[in-house]
C-alpha cells in the first residue's frame, strides 16, 4: 500500500475490505453493494492495488461519466500525495493522463470497450471494477459481457468487482452465476425530504425557481438543485442570477460540457456560500464539498431509440425512486441535511424503483459493430445481465448494412472492420472511413466534431426566429467559437487522422454533403409534391424543412437531425446535395428488377431501377421475370379475393362436390377447398394458370376448373362422379342435374311426374348422403320439399293430387304413383 494511506480517515467500506479480498481471492467475480458515503469509488481500489491475487497488474475503474471518472482520478491521486498520471490516471472521450507508472486507471466505459477490442487479453491487468453498476448504461453491459468472455476463454484469473449503491443486488448475483455479494453501509446523516403538497406533473419548471429561494432561506450550506440537462441550467441560472448575487451566493453550473475551472468552481468549497445547478453527473461519485441542501426536480434526461424511424432522442422523464434516493443522499454526507422534491408523495409512489437498463431501447447499432468485430455474430453467445432485444438487433442490422459495414450474411467487411476502429457511432465512423478514402480528412474530423459534440437545439437563432440549419453554415460558424468541448473533440479527431490542426483539405462545396449522405443513407430526402420545404426520406418517412430553417431549396439533401412527428418529421439540420453527388450515388447502387401491382390500374408494373430505400434515383422499363410475377399475383389474389377470378356457377359447383365430400370422408382424403383453403394454398393449384399473366383481364381470362381439378390427383376425378355426380338419371330417363349450391345439402329437383315409381329417396357418397328433393308442378313451381320420399307418396301425394289435377288436367296424376309409369310429357301427347 502506498505511504501515507493507512493514516487516512476511516469510511465505512473499510470494514467490508478484507472480505472482499478474501471473496476475489478465490471468485472470479463479485459484488459490493455500499449505501451512499461509504467511499468505495476511491477507497477500493487503492485498498486492492497490493491485494496478493493482483500479482502487481494494473486496476481499471470504470465510471459511467467522464466528469467522474476524472474527479475521481485526482481526488485519488491527491490522497497518494501524486499528480494525476502517476499511480492513477484517466482515459476518458478526448482526454488521456497515464503513465508507464500508472496501475489504477479511470476510464468511461466507451474507453473500456475500446480498450478490449485492442488487448481481449487484457495481459496488464488484473482487475476490473464497474461503478455505479445501477445506472446499467449500454456500454457497460457490454463491457461486462466481453469481460466475461474473456475470463471464460483468455483470462480465468482476471476479476471483475460490480459496485453500486442502489442496485438489485440479489437479481445480478443470479444473473450472474449466483456471484458473492458483499454489503456495507455509508456514512449517511438524516436528510429530511420535504414534498409538495399537491402533484406538480409538468409545472416543476415554473416552481422551481421560488423553492430554491426557499430552500436557500430555510437552511444552511451549499445548495445543489439538479436539473434535466443544459438547457434548464442555463435558463435558471440567467433568471436567479441577480438574486443570486444580491445575496452574496456564487452561482455554479455543473455538467460534462464545462472547462476544468468552471468544474471546480462547482465542486471546491469557496469563500461565500454556493448554488450548485447540476444534471445527473452530480448524483453518484462526484464529491462536491460543503452541500448540506438538495433540490431535485424529478426529471432526467434519457437517450430513447426508435426503431421505426432510426433515431435517439433524448426524452426528459421522471426519474426513478432509486435515483431520488441517491440525490437526496447528497446532503446528508456532512451532517443533516434537507431534501426539496418538487413532486408530492402520490407521484412518487408513481415513479419506477429503478430506471430500466439502456440496452432495452437504445440503439444497438455501436454494440453489434463492437461483437462483430470481437467475432461474436450471434449476442446470445454471450452472458448478459439483460439480453439485447431482437427488435433493436433487427434495426441495427438494417443500419450496418445500410453503412455497408456488413454483408448479406452479416459478416463484417472490409468497411465494417475499418469502422469498427474509430471509437464513435457506426455513423460517424463510416463517415470517417468516407473521408479517408476521399482524403478529406480534415473535413470529416471537424465533421466529426460537430455531429458528435454539438447539442443543435441550443444554436442561438438570427432575424425572425431563424437558425443555421445548413450544415455547411454550422462548419463555418463554429470555426470562430471558443468552446471547450468541440475544441476537444476537433482536435481528439485530427489527430487521430493524422491532420494538422489549422490543416484543410483540397475539396469542393460538395464534399460535405458527400459525406453526410455517406454516415446517413437512410436519411437522404428528396423533395415531393405539396410544397418546396416537404421531402421524402429514403427511410420511407415524409418530413419537412423547420420553419426557421435556412437550409437552401434543394431537390435533394441529407437531413441530419429530424425530430419526431404522428404524420410528418421536422427536419432540424441538413446539408443540400448536388446533382453531382446524386449522380455518384447513382453509380454507387446497382440495377434492381421492380415489380408491383398498380392497383388503380389493375395492372402489372414492372422496370429496372436504382434507388437509396424508399427513393428511386433512375428507372427505366423492363420486363417481369415470370417466377417474381406469379408470386406477385398470388399475393394480389390473396389480399383481395377470389372475387378477380372468373368465379362462375361451374367453377363453384365443382367446389361444393368436392366440399360434401371433404366433409362426409374428411380432409385428409379430399381437400375442403373453402374459400380460406383455397386463398391459402394458392401455390398448389392456381399458380401454373398464371404465367404470362400481366393484368385483371388476365386473371379473369384464366381456366379455373381444370386448375382446381389438378387438386384430385390418383382417379380422384372418376371417383368424385361417382360419389358426387353432376347429374343422376331420374325415372323418367332425363339425366337430373343435382344442385349442390342451393343448401347445405345436395338438391335435385324434377317435376313430380318423372319421379313416379321411384320409392326411396336417392343417396351419394357411397349411401351416407340423401338427396333433397324438391318435386315440382307441370309448370315447374316447387309443390313439396321432402327428404324421405316414400313417405311423400303415402302421405302428401293424395292431397297434391287432389289440388292439382283440376289445375293441370293434361298431366297424369294416378292413384297409385309407385307404379304408374314416370313421364315429362303431357298425357294426350303421350296417346298421339
Amino acid at each position: 500500500m502506498k505511504e501515507g494511506f493507512s493514516r487516512l480517515p476511516s469510511l465505512p467500506v473499510d470494514e467490508a475490505l478484507p472480505r472482499l479480498d478474501r471473496q476475489l481471492a478465490g471468485r472470479p467475480l463479485a459484488i459490493l453493494q455500499a449505501e451512499p458515503g461509504a467511499g468505495k469509488t476511491t477507497r477500493v481500489p487503492l485498498a486492492l492495488l497490493d491485494a496478493s491475487w493482483l500479482a502487481g497488474r494494473g486496476i481499471l475503474l470504470l465510471e459511467p461519466r467522464r466528469l467522474a471518472a476524472v474527479c475521481a482520478a485526482r481526488y485519488m491521486a491527491g490522497l497518494l500525495g501524486e499528480e494525476v498520471g502517476e499511480t492513477v490516471g484517466y482515459s476518458v472521450r478526448y482526454q488521456r493522463r497515464v503513465s508507464a507508472r500508472t496501475r489504477i486507471e479511470v476510464v468511461t466505459e466507451g474507453v473500456l470497450t475500446r480498450r478490449l477490442q485492442q488487448d481481449p487479453e487484457l495481459a496488464d491487468i488484473g482487475l476490473v471494477i464497474f461503478d455505479e453498476f445501477h445506472e446499467r448504461q449500454l456500454q457497460s453491459d457490454l463491457g461486462l459481457a466481453l469481460c466475461r468472455d474473456i475470463q471464460a476463454g483468455l483470462r480465468p484469473d482476471l476479476r471483475l468487482l460490480i459496485m453500486s449503491a442502489t442496485l438489485d443486488a440479489d437479481r445480478l448475483s443470479r444473473a450472474l452465476g449466483d456471484a458473492p455479494v458483499i454489503a456495507c453501509g455509508g456514512r449517511q446523516h438524516p436528510v429530511d425530504c420535504r414534498y409538495r403538497p399537491e402533484r406538480v406533473g409538468d409545472a416543476w419548471p415554473q416552481l422551481l425557481p421560488a423553492v430554491v429561494r426557499q430552500a436557500v432561506d430555510e437552511t444552511v450550506g451549499d445548495v445543489l438543485v439538479f436539473l434535466p440537462g443544459r438547457r434548464q441550467i442555463e435558463r435558471l441560472a440567467t433568471e436567479l442570477a441577480p438574486w443570486a448575487a444580491s445575496r452574496g451566493l456564487l452561482l455554479a453550473p455543473l455538467h460534462g460540457g464545462l472547462d476544468l475551472a468552471a468544474q471546480n468552481r462547482a465542486l471546491q468549497p469557496g469563500d461565500s456560500r454556493k448554488l450548485v445547478l447540476a444534471t445527473n453527473v452530480a448524483e453518484t461519485s462526484l464529491t462536491i464539498e460543503g452541500v448540506r441542501v438538495v433540490v431535485d426536480s424529478g426529471f432526467e434526461r434519457r437517450p430513447r431509440f426508435e426503431p421505426s424511424v432510426g433515431l435517439t432522442r433524448l426524452e426528459t422523464v421522471r426519474i426513478s425512486r432509486a435515483s431520488a434516493r441517491q440525490r437526496a443522499g447528497r446532503a446528508g454526507r456532512l451532517g443533516p441535511g434537507v431534501c426539496y422534491r418538487l413532486w408530492s408523495r402520490g407521484e412518487e409512489a408513481e415513479m419506477l424503483d429503478a430506471a430500466p437498463p439502456e440496452i432495452r431501447q437504445a440503439d444497438l447499432a455501436p454494440l453489434l459493430l463492437e461483437l462483430l468485430a470481437w467475432g461474436v455474430a450471434d449476442p446470445a453467445a454471450l452472458e448478459w445481465v439483460d439480453p439485447p432485444p431482437a427488435s433493436g438487433l433487427r434495426a441495427a442490422r438494417e443500419l450496418l448494412e445500410r453503412l455497408a459495414a456488413i454483408d448479406n450474411g452479416g459478416r463484417l467487411t472490409s468497411v465494417g472492420r475499418r469502422m469498427s476502429r474509430h471509437p464513435c457511432h457506426p455513423r460517424l465512423a463510416r463517415l470517417l472511413v468516407e473521408a479517408e478514402d476521399r482524403q478529406w480528412t480534415a473535413l470529416g474530423a471537424d465533421l466529426a466534431a460537430l455531429l458528435s459534440e454539438v447539442d443543435f437545439r441550443r444554436l442561438p437563432r438570427g432575424d425572425g426566429g431563424r437558425r443555421a440549419c445548413d450544415v455547411r453554415e454550422l462548419l463555418e460558424w463554429l470555426a470562430v467559437r471558443r468552446d471547450p468541448s468541440l475544441a476537444r473533440a476537433r482536435n481528439y479527431w485530427r489527430r487521430r487522422l493524422g491532420v494538422g490542426r489549422d490543416a484543410g483539405d483540397a475539396c469542393g462545396p460538395d464534399a460535405v454533403g458527400h459525406l453526410l449522405a455517406t454516415a446517413f443513407p437512410d436519411r437522404i430526402g428528396r423533395r415531393r409534391e405539396g410544397g418546396a420545404d416537404r421531402y421524402l426520406l429514403a427511410s420511407g418517412r415524409a418530413a419537412r424543412l423547420a420553419p426557421w430553417s435556412m437550409a437552401g431549396q434543394s431537390e435533394w439533401l441529407v437531413a441530419v437531425e429530424v425530430a419526431g412527428g404522428e404524420q410528418e418529421a421536422t427536419i432540424t439540420i441538413a446539408s443540400p446535395l448536388s446533382e453531382e453527388v446524386v449522380h455518384e450515388l447513382r453509380e454507387r447502387v446497382d440495377w434492381e428488377d421492380h415489380l408491383d401491382w398498380d392497383a388503380d390500374g389493375g395492372r402489372l408494373v414492372s422496370c429496372r431501377r436504382k434507388r437509396f430505400g424508399a427513393l428511386v434515383l433512375q428507372q427505366r422499363p423492363g420486363e417481369p421475370d415470370p417466377e417474381r410475377a406469379v408470386a406477385l399475383l398470388l399475393g394480389v389474389v390473396r389480399r383481395q379475393g377470389l372475387r378477380l377470378l372468373d368465379w362462375n356457377d361451374e367453377v363453384a359447383a365443382f367446389c361444393a362436390r368436392v366440399r360434401l365430400l371433404s366433409k362426409v370422408f374428411g380432409e385428409d382424403v379430399w381437400p375442403p377447398l373453402t374459400e380460406s383453403w383455397l386463398l391459402q394454398h394458392l401455390e398448389r393449384w392456381l399458380a401454373p394458370g398464371l404465367y404470362g399473366v400481366r393484368d385483371a383481364a388476365g386473371l379473369r381470362r384464366v381456366r379455373l376448373q381444370p386448375l382446381l381439378q389438378g387438386l384430385l390427383a390418383g382417379g380422384r376425378l372418376r371417383e368424385l362422379e361417382r360419389l358426387a355426380p353432376e347429374r343422376m338419371e331420374i325415372p323418367s330417363g332425363r339425366r337430373a342435374r343435382i344442385d349442390y349450391l342451393a343448401a347445405d345439402e345436395p338438391v335435385l329437383a324434377a317435376k313430380l311426374q318423372e319421379l313416379f315409381g321411384w320409392r326411396q329417396t336417392p343417396r351419394i357418397a357411397d349411401g351416407r348422403v340423401a338427396l333433397v328433393i324438391h318435386l315440382l308442378s307441370p309448370a315447374g313451381r316447387p309443390l313439396q320439399v321432402t327428404r324421405d320420399l316414400a313417405s311423400f307418396w303415402r302421405n302428401g301425394y293424395p292431397e297434391v293430387r287432389r289440388e292439382m289435377r283440376g289445375r293441370y288436367p293434361k298431366h297424369p296424376w294416378p292413384e297409385d304413383p309407385l307404379t304408374a309409369e314416370a313421364t315429362a310429357r303431357v298425357r294426350h301427347a303421350k296417346r298421339r
